[in-house]
């Protein structure tokens, strides 16, 4: 009897796996929609947009973008999670929605430790910004950490809002630097970067996808970079690391999949997904958005996303972020 119920179990394994092939070759076979838990215009919608268009010439099939904005990602988040596990949905969001935010938030509707990590789109590098009066004799990295500690709480940083990863790249700051800064909470990076171009906050840690015009153009000035190497993008802005020791942060825009899709699915997209960030035009169409490009297998990829959920729990735990600050 044991070996009779052995036999049914490897026969209806076969059978699934057998099945989820089919569907993997049949698929896409109608619409696949990636949800975006953020408005259009920013770099988390025009990322997705750009290896959507790639995707849809790829399959012959439409791949449009639906924008459910929300309580820091997570009406997306829900929507995407709670979606049916056939490949057809997929979900396109930075950090908060997916490494964030259950460190953050005392309840979620859904699991973000579920999702399914396909692939990393892009990388965008964080800077401290600045165009404050107050700063205007600021010139490098070391002066402006020499300035806030002989002005702890006097400078005021600017952030997409609670939780978020400028802000938390913020507090990381204070923690490796050893300052100490008032945060002023906006709802997003436009509001944020617009006053700090005005000069109405001293500064900002946020991604140069979102300034990287107005420090081209000189509105504002890049203190630093949070990368391991400067960027041959913006000659002479030096690394944060080379005065603050291992001060190394990007915004990293990711597609995951919701929970149960079948593996066989999840292979293509992992290698159809690969595939745009390798196709030249795509590529070059995210680095315009100073994203830096690569690939990775879907075991680097999960890997990545277990390593940002330590690195933020972190941070969150030791700065003590609460939502009704």
């Amino acid at each position: 009897m044991t070996r009779l119920f052995a036999g049914i179990g490897a026969a209806l394994a076969t059978i699934i796996a057998l099945s989820s092939g089919v569907a993997a070759q049949d698929y896409p076979n109608r619409t696949v929609k990636i949800i975006v838990p953020f408005p259009p215009g920013g770099t988390a919608d025009a990322m997705p947009r750009i290896v959507a268009d790639f995707l849809s010439r790829k399959w012959g099939q439409p791949v449009i973008i639906e924008n459910r904005a929300g309580a820091g990602g997570n009406v997306g988040g829900e929507a995407a999670f709670k979606s049916d596990p056939d490949g057809n949905t997929l979900f396109a969001a930075p950090p908060p929605p997916l490494v964030i935010n259950q460190n953050l938030y005392p309840k979620l509707p859904f699991d973000p430790t579920q999702f399914i990590p396909l692939a990393v789109m892009g990388k965008v590098p964080n800077a401290i910004l600045t165009n404050s009066p107050r700063l205007k004799d600021v010139k490098t990295v070391a002066d402006f950490v020499a300035f806030a500690k002989a002005n702890p709480g006097v400078l005021n940083s600017a952030t997409q809002g609670i939780g978020t990863t400028s802000h938390l790249t913020s507090e990381l700051f204070q923690q490796m630097a050893g300052v100490k800064f008032q945060h002023i909470h906006y709802r997003g990076s436009a509001p944020a970067v617009q006053d700090l171009a005005a000069g109405n906050v001293d500064v900002a840690f946020d991604n140069i996808g979102a300034a990287g015009s107005l420090i081209r153009a000189g509105t504002i000035r890049a203190l630093g970079l949070a990368t391991e190497k400067p960027l041959a993008s913006l000659p002479g802005v030096p690394t944060v690391k080379d005065t603050v020791p291992g001060f190394v942060v990007v915004t990293w825009f990711a597609l995951v999949a919701p929970p149960k899709v079948p593996q066989a699915i999840v292979d293509k997209l992992h290698a159809d997904i690969n595939e745009a960030l390798g196709d030249p035009e795509v590529k070059k169409k995210l680095e315009n958005l100073s994203a830096e490009v690569s690939t990775a297998s879907l075991a680097e990829t999960a890997a990545f996303f277990k390593a940002e959920i330590e690195t933020w729990q972190k941070v969150i735990k030791r700065a003590n972020v609460r939502l009704e600050q």
